[in-house]
């Protein structure tokens, strides 16, 4: 059995979309279930529905063999994995975001308001910039808006939000979407399976690459 952590919501959806593509299907999966497992129609695999920041958890820790993050989860987190592949979807941007009439002053310290702290730190010590990180975990953009930070650090997908609580993008950090994680053990134990795995979620990638173009 291999098993697959995936996220709720809409990660688990484009994921189980993508599986049906290669023919690994989930009979009794429902997004209306209060089920957490689900296995496919041959037995040998099982999705495991976790919240997005416990994914990586369950496979670093060996529990699932494989797993659909985000690179944002990664770039905070760091966990022991192999990031396997580019699963090309929920694509957005990580972003350094402030106050329409923002002006930095030399050499002072920022306040970041961010859910991303590690993220942040690491960015703005790249480009020298001192900061202090305030750790937010509800709606990133009130912090500027309330004075409780100079800036944020947050994903984005299209900028609206932003824009509509008066707040435009300073810099861009990095771009991020799904990836293909793997326990270090399982990629061994459990090799010929995995492989095969990746290898089918890869022609799919490019076959449909070639399709948009």
């Amino acid at each position: 059995m291999i098993n697959i952590a995936l996220a709720k919501g809409r990660l688990a959806e484009d994921m189980i979309a993508q599986f049906e593509e290669i023919g690994i299907l989930f009979p009794t999966y429902s997004k209306k279930s209060r089920k957490l497992i689900f296995k496919d129609q041959t037995n040998t695999k099982s999705i495991v529905l976790v919240k997005p920041t416990d994914v990586a958890v369950y496979v670093e820790k060996g529990a699932c063999d494989i797993g659909v993050v985000g690179k944002d989860s990664l770039m905070e987190n760091q966990p022991d994995v192999y990031e396997i592949l580019d699963l090309g979807y929920g694509k957005c941007r990580f972003v350094v975001a402030g106050p329409n009439d923002y002006q930095k002053t030399s050499n002072q310290k920022l306040k970041v308001a961010t859910k991303y702290p590690n993220v942040a730190k690491t960015y703005f010590q790249s480009i020298g910039q001192p900061v202090e990180t305030i750790k937010i975990n509800g709606s990133v953009e009130l912090a500027p808006l309330m004075g409780l930070s100079d800036l944020i650090v947050d994903i984005t997908e299209t900028g609206a939000t932003l824009k509509e609580n008066g707040l435009s993008v300073i810099a861009e950090i990095a771009d991020v979407s799904a990836r293909l994680i793997v326990n270090k053990v399982s990629l061994k134990t459990k090799q010929d399976d995995i492989t095969d795995l990746i290898g089918k979620l890869k022609t799919r990638g490019n076959e449909h690459a070639d399709d948009q173009n």
